[in-house]
């Protein structure tokens, strides 16, 4: 497999380690993402942020980016099983199944090759002599590996306890059990109401075998879907006394408290999760959600990526989006409208803001001549030159 090919090759031949840090992560004992709820919550969380788009930039004031070969493996391909987009996806779910997400950077004398994301059911970190960390994971279904700590991108929610994995979704455990146990209640409730009860009473004894052979047929005749007219007989020999079985119903604002307690500890709402959001919802989540976990990818694929020295050099790794692709067409010819008269626009970010194509020479910026440049005012309004005032 590639994955054990990779940790082979970076596997230390000998770490001496002398000291064995008392934080560990273990993954989330209950099976969480087996939640419907849950689930789809999740989902909805990751196949929005992993629409973001990561790049290498050199942070100056035009924020150029750059022709590294980490853009292609943000943008493109991170390794040779992903796309970008599961690459995101992956690393996202397993932030918010086990508030920890582990990547591996495989780099080598030449730079980074690829990001491969870890599914580690146990981590612990680990110091040797000198003060250096490692991390010691234990990948499920395979052998535990130890890498430098500064190899391994980070990810984190609920960052408390532990001084350096995020703590564990026991607060929620409570209410995806409830909402398990009301899943099997209705479940059961829609099954003994589908079904006849009731006691077949004979005046007569009856030997066992002759009992069960009477039973049975008395359910293939009167009992089963050809007793279209739902009428039965019997005879002065025996009676059938039925037995009432009332369907136990959950109230739907039971269910729907239970669904709203699940969001409000992702925080995300049901429009979101169903895509039926407008645009001042999807702004609230955006900005509550989705930036909140691309600033946090940016800073750490940063300081994991690049050195003290690239990072004095203004090297970065942002991951971003277009927010105004989820904006009404209002929205977005009123923002046209109002910044391209101040230069603020070319041609070609205006093209996309409207998620149209861009032409040739749509560089170019537009302003009108209503706006002048302040040092010019006067030369421009009354003829005066501001050198001889």
């Amino acid at each position: 497999m590639i994955f054990d090919k990779l940790f082979k090759k970076r596997q230390k031949t000998e770490v001496s380690l002398v000291a064995n840090q008392s934080n560990s992560f273990g993954a989330f004992g209950g099976d969480a993402y087996s939640s419907e709820i849950y689930r789809s919550a999740i989902d909805a969380i990751a196949r929005n942020t992993a629409k973001l788009k990561g790049s290498h930039i050199i942070k100056d004031e035009l924020n150029k980016t750059t022709q590294s070969n980490i853009n292609y493996l943000l943008q493109i391909q991170p390794n040779e099983i992903m796309s970008a987009y599961d690459f995101l996806y992956k690393i996202v779910t397993h932030l918010y199944i086990y508030n920890n997400a582990f990547v591996l950077i495989d780099r080598d004398e030449s730079g980074i090759k690829g990001f491969y994301p870890i599914n580690a059911t146990n981590a612990s970190l680990l110091e040797d002599s000198r003060g250096n960390l490692y991390i010691r994971l234990f990948i499920r279904d395979g052998e535990p590996i130890i890498q430098k700590y500064s190899d391994i991108i980070h990810l984190r929610r609920h960052f408390n306890s532990s001084q350096y994995f995020g703590d564990a979704n026991d607060a929620i455990m409570n209410t995806l059990d409830l909402a398990h146990t009301q899943n099997e209640g209705l479940n059961v409730s829609i099954k003994s109401g589908a079904n006849i009860r009731g006691i077949m009473k004979y005046d007569l004894v009856l030997p066992e075998a002759d009992m069960i052979k009477t039973r049975d047929r008395f359910i293939k005749d009167f009992l089963g879907v050809s007793n279209n007219g739902g009428v039965m007989i019997t005879d002065t020999k025996s009676s059938f006394i039925p037995i009432e079985s009332k369907p136990i119903n959950i109230d739907d604002k039971q269910l729907l408290a239970i669904k709203t307690k699940i969001y409000d500890y992702l925080g995300i709402s049901e429009n979101i999760v169903t895509s039926k959001y407008n645009e001042n919802e999807w702004g609230a989540f955006y900005e509550s959600v989705i930036e909140p976990i691309a600033t946090q990818m940016s800073l750490e694929f940063t300081r994991k990526i690049f050195t003290q020295r690239e990072i004095r050099f203004k090297n970065y790794i942002m991951f971003e989006s277009g927010r105004l692709q989820f904006a009404s067409n209002s929205t977005k010819i009123n923002l046209i409208s109002q910044l391209i008269p101040y230069g603020l626009l070319s041609i070609n970010q205006a093209l996309e803001i409207l998620n149209l194509p861009a032409v040739k020479d749509g560089d170019k910026r537009l302003q009108t001549l209503n706006v002048v440049d302040i040092n010019k005012a006067n030369k421009y309004q009354v003829g005066e030159d501001n050198e001889r005032d």
